[in-house]
């Protein structure tokens, strides 16, 4: 008899341990806390990106599901954002969203959110694919650089087709410069190939002038815009910047020094940020790609919710078993009201 009570006692003990067990893990997914670092918060993209993000996490939020967020600028450095990963780890937080500043050196992130078992989505900035498979927690949400790139040389065909009087000099060719990211940065590079290889193939005939680093950045593209200007004065037709703050900063340059319109390149850019369509819509820029920020962030706030809580993860569109890609788009003077207005949505292709 004894026996028979220290046997039903022990399982009792262990009922409700598993119990106990069982509601916390209950807890757990009751409460995200997401840790977001980004490689510089200059950039004008990544801020329209995460302010939709938040937007998204809100609409996310329940009565049982608080979703909270903090977010750390690693200022260009990527030694700063290991450091705030293991801060964000050590913090507390169940999910990591990582904006690389080296996307060819996630190790030690990795290797951190591993061993703290936090999942990590990745986003903007694709790691390698052979870094991405080290683990099964490790996930992509961003675009194809690829696809901009020949967007961008639809756009810049579609302009040369549309106005002969972008070859101003007649010659038949036309002379254009180059405003590119950062120096060996792989979607910069691909952007600017894919833009040049499709104008070619759409059978315009280029002469390159230039091509000048501009990191990205609106002030800096003003000032290598200025050098060029100087060297080239009129020669340059169109400007091909890598993303919308470049070619802004080129077209700033530009208004600087007081050139006429009919001396003025094509400008086209890449990313549709606020003040991107604003300057389509002004006609100061002739087009640009636009990089889908809002499919982005929900496609970031729904998975970050279901990797912690389990629910959900069937509804996303995976590629490549752990990547999220949006489709970009092209922007027009004739459609870009449809993207201040709608953010997109109804003409996304």
């Amino acid at each position: 008899m004894k026996l028979k009570k220290a046997v039903m006692l022990t399982l009792c003990m262990a009922i409700q341990l598993l119990c106990a067990c069982g509601n916390e893990a209950g807890a757990a997914s009751d409460k995200i806390h997401i840790g977001v670092i980004y490689y510089n918060q200059s950039d004008t993209f990544l801020n329209g990106l995460l302010e939709s993000f938040r937007q998204e996490l809100e609409a996310l939020k329940k009565d049982d599901l608080e979703i909270t967020m903090t977010v750390r600028d690693a200022a260009g450095s990527q030694r700063t954002q290991n450091d705030q990963v293991k801060e964000l780890i050590d913090a507390g937080c169940s999910v990591l969203c990582v904006n690389l500043v080296d996307r060819a050196d996630p190790s030690e992130i990795i290797d951190l959110a591993r061993d703290n078992d936090v999942p990590i989505i990745f986003f903007n900035r694709e790691p390698v694919a052979e870094d991405l498979m080290q683990w099964e927690k490790l996930y992509y949400v961003g675009a194809y650089a690829e696809q901009s790139g020949i967007m961008q040389g639809e756009l810049a065909a579609e302009a040369v087709r549309s106005d002969s009087t972008i070859d101003r000099n007649k010659d038949g060719k036309i002379q254009y410069v180059v405003l590119e990211g950062e120096a060996g940065h792989q979607d910069a590079i691909i952007r600017t190939e894919n833009a040049v290889d499709t104008l070619k193939s759409s059978g315009i005939e280029l002469e390159k002038l230039s091509y000048q680093i501009a990191n990205w950045n609106r002030a800096q593209a003003q000032n290598r815009m200025e050098q060029l200007i100087s060297q080239f004065h009129d020669e340059i037709e169109m400007v091909l910047a890598n993303n919308d703050d470049m070619a802004l900063g080129a077209i700033d340059a530009y208004k600087k020094v007081n050139y006429t319109e009919t001396t003025l390149p094509v400008f086209i850019g890449i990313d549709g940020t606020d003040v991107g369509l604003q300057a389509v819509m002004d006609s100061d820029m002739w087009g640009t790609v636009y990089n889908d920020k809002e499919g982005q962030a929900e496609a970031m706030a729904k998975l970050a919710v279901a990797v912690i809580t389990g629910d959900g993860m069937n509804e996303l569109d995976f590629e490549k078993e752990r990547c999220i890609y949006l489709p970009y788009s092209k922007v027009t003077r004739e459609n870009v009201e449809d993207y201040i207005k709608g953010g997109g949505e109804e003409t996304a292709e």
